[in-house]
């Protein structure tokens, strides 16, 4: 028998494979990449969907997050308030990112971890838990959790993309 748990840590687990797809053995270069100035780099994106799972994450857990609580805010040197997730950022904010593999990755795993520490011990019961009353219909937990996984995905595949892009260009 499959938990909702074991699908949801599925669901991570192929945001994860994209991920490193999509950033490993690239150098900094190609991660800072821009089809034109207006345009996501891989580093920004991936950078993105991370900060966006730690914070919502973190949020449902009731934890801190993985980006102040095991320093990688600092690592990463950015001039930014701590709770930034790239939501909103213009053109200019994105081209301040600038990061190596390693740091991507880095920090993509440490929230991939406590995210799958929190999922692993999750109830069916707890999953219609009411998280987020802004919305009509309010956000239970299984929701907030699916929409991150998809949401992850979409820019994991964006800057899957843009390595095939960066690729051709070579």
């Amino acid at each position: 028998m499959t938990t909702s748990a074991e699908v949801l840590i599925d669901g991570f687990e192929r945001v994860r494979e994209v991920v490193h797809e999509a950033v490993d053995g690239l150098a900094e270069a190609a991660l800072n990449f821009r089809v034109d100035p207006g345009a996501n780099s891989i580093a920004w994106l991936v950078w993105h969907l991370t900060r966006v799972q730690d914070d919502h994450i973190a949020d449902v857990a009731g934890v801190e997050q993985v980006w102040t609580a095991d320093g990688w805010f600092e690592r990463f040197g950015l001039p930014i308030d701590p709770s930034a997730t790239g939501y909103g950022d213009s053109a200019d904010d994105v081209a301040v990112l600038q990061a190596p593999a390693e740091l991507l990755t880095g920090y993509y795993d440490a929230v991939h971890e406590q995210t799958l520490r929190y999922v692993r011990g999750l109830t069916d019961a707890d999953l219609s838990r009411v998280v987020d009353t802004r919305w009509d219909p309010p956000v239970t937990l299984g929701v907030r959790l699916v929409s991150v996984i998809s949401d992850d995905l979409q820019h994991a595949g964006q800057a899957a993309y843009l390595r095939g892009v960066i690729a051709r260009t070579n």
